[in-house]
């Protein structure tokens, strides 16, 4: 089964430089509206097998332009499943506060190097959240599907699901970058996960998400089929 990992589009906080969190009433910016509706030409036409979401506003209005596409097929696609365990990292005190003023904390180090031990003031810690977000993706894939899974969650959480796929430990993951409206793409179809698309900003996926399943890995590579 291939994983669509989406990140929500530019938010009102991203835009005011906002660390939001899970606090509520956070939208998508007017450049997050355009992104979202530039997101739903990129996925095209297909029909997932299921659509799972964070209950954050932004993620809903992430996804709806695609979810209301009038495709030539007519394609009905399925009610997104509001996923508790793909919501956003709880900052905790972190909440609502500019990153520019918690680039000076002491505890900002820790994030960056060793998120492992970092545990958000009346918050929760980074591996908790790693822990939740994979739970949901491993109790979501069906290998029997043959359609794809839609994921549309937040930065954080989709940085640590891809650090797991590639076998990183949790404090390797500030090296991957995931931008607002991103796509990613990983195959759960073997044993390991094997990651077909990191933090894509341009391509139209749909051929790539309709393509029959990929052959073990090859010596070299593999056939770029």
């Amino acid at each position: 089964m291939r994983v669509v990992l989406i990140r929500h589009a530019h938010s009102q906080a991203n835009l005011a430089g906002v660390l939001s969190g899970r606090r509520p009433n956070v939208h998508l910016s007017k450049e997050g509206i355009e992104q979202s509706k530039e997101l739903a030409r990129r996925l095209g036409d297909f029909l997932p097998h299921q659509i799972r979401i964070s209950p954050m506003e932004r993620c809903l209005e992430t996804i709806s332009p695609w979810l209301n596409k009038n495709d030539s097929s007519k394609t009905i696609r399925p009610k997104p499943i509001i996923d508790h365990r793909l919501t956003e990292v709880d900052y905790g005190d972190w909440s609502g506060k500019k990153l520019s003023v918690l680039s000076r904390n002491k505890l900002w180090s820790v994030v960056q190097n060793t998120p492992s031990q970092m545990y958000f003031p009346k918050g929760e810690g980074i591996l908790e959240m790693q822990t939740r977000a994979l739970e949901s993706i491993h109790k979501s894939i069906d290998k029997k599907a043959k359609a794809p899974l839609v994921i549309v969650s937040h930065g954080d959480v989709i940085k640590s699901i891809v650090a797991a796929c590639l076998g990183m430990h949790i404090d390797e993951f500030q090296r991957i970058i995931i931008d607002p409206a991103s796509i990613s793409i990983v195959d759960f179809s073997l044993a390991k996960p094997r990651v077909l698309l990191l933090n894509d900003n341009r391509a139209v996926v749909t051929d790539l998400l309709i393509a029959k399943k990929r052959p073990a890995n090859l010596l070299g590579g593999g056939a770029g089929k």
